[in-house]
This record gives C-alpha cells, sequence and structure tokens, in this order.
C-alpha cells in the first residue's frame, strides 16, 4: 500500500528541513547546480571542497522565496522533510536549456512564457519506492496549473539500469504515467512536456 504524502509548496520556514534532507541524501550540490555560474570542474570542486557554501546559498534562497519547488513530508510527522522537487519558470533556469544537447532544439520555439520546468528531484533515502516522487510531482502539476502555467517540461534520464541517486532529473516512467509526453526523443536524454493549456 502506497504512503500518503503531504506536499506543499516550499515557504521560507522550510529552509532548514530541506537543507537537513541534502545532507540526509549525501547530496552536497544542495540544489545550486542550475545557479551556480563557474564550470563544471569548479562545480565539482565545489561540492567536494566546500559544500557548506552549497547550503548557505539554498537557505538564502529558500529565505528569500527565490527557489520555487515542492516538499514532502512523512505521513506521520508534521515536520519531517522526505522528499523535493525543484518547479521553476523555464526562464528562470536558462542554464539547463543552454546545455549542449538540449540547445536551440526545435521543441522550444515558440511562445515559452507560460512554460514550467521540472528542475530535480532528491527523495529521502529511507522513504525511496515510497510513491514520494509521484506525490511531488501530482501536486507540481497542480501548482504549475494553480500559476497559469500552459506546460511543464521535464528531462528525464531513460535508463533502466539507472540507480536512484542518477534519478536526480525525474523517474522517466513515472513522468510518462502521468501524461508527459516526449517532445525531443534522444536516448537517454529524451524531452517531455505536459501540456497544460484549458
Amino acid at each position: 500500500m502506497r504512503r500518503t504524502y503531504r506536499c506543499e509548496p516550499i515557504q521560507a520556514s522550510h529552509g532548514p528541513a530541506l537543507a537537513s534532507l541534502f545532507t540526509a541524501a549525501g547530496a552536497p550540490c544542495f540544489c545550486r547546480w542550475w545557479d551556480f555560474e563557474g564550470d563544471k570542474n569548479e562545480w565539482l570542486d565545489r561540492c567536494y571542497n566546500r559544500p557548506d557554501e552549497n547550503r548557505a546559498e539554498l537557505l538564502g534562497a529558500v529565505e528569500q522565496l527565490a527557489l520555487p519547488g515542492i516538499v514532502a513530508f512523512a505521513p506521520d510527522s508534521d515536520d519531517a522533510l522526505v522528499g523535493w522537487m525543484r518547479l521553476s519558470q523555464a526562464a528562470r533556469i536558462p542554464k539547463l536549456y543552454a546545455q549542449r544537447l538540449y540547445r536551440g532544439l526545435p521543441c522550444f520555439q515558440g511562445e515559452r512564457r507560460g512554460v514550467m520546468t521540472v528542475g530535480c528531484f532528491l527523495v529521502h533515502p529511507a522513504e525511496r519506492r515510497q510513491g514520494v516522487a509521484r506525490a511531488l510531482l501530482e501536486r507540481g502539476v497542480q501548482a504549475a496549473r494553480e500559476h497559469g502555467a500552459t506546460a511543464l517540461e521535464a528531462f528525464p534520464r531513460r535508463d533502466s539500469m539507472l540507480g536512484p541517486e542518477a534519478l536526480w532529473t525525474g523517474p522517466y516512467e513515472l513522468l510518462s504515467e502521468l501524461g508527459f509526453r516526449v517532445v525531443n526523443d534522444f536516448a537517454p536524454y529524451p524531452v517531455l512536456r505536459l501540456d497544460l493549456s484549458p
């Protein structure tokens, strides 16, 4: 039986609990990759040697409500934060769309003002394969609709051999089950989109 998780848009008060989730998952990124201005080697150096800088940036961004997303809480607790999904306006994550795999794709032509993006997922190791990602995504779709989004885009890796740590952009199968369709099929890096137009 699937557990029921309470999910809601992130609030300024969630910062410490979200930072604790990243620590528990052994994730030194603290959801700063899409905002980091250096190159990949600089990023790896920072994650390995100075993860506290990422943590401090995360806390600051959450406090200023500059890191939009959805958080999930354990069924038996009001404050045990066990899941995170970054959910942003597409224009707020230009680094994602500028990557070599996605730069200039035809599926990104046309009106983009109403497009939102699933930036990443993180689930507490003790709660994986219990329905946290599904709960986050379902609430994220609802939040996107509430914000008047016309579409929601996702960038999962499609590979049956991936472990949980490699699914940080979302499970392909879950996205497909919830109605996302492939708009650019370059395995193992497809682009998926959910049409939210009325």
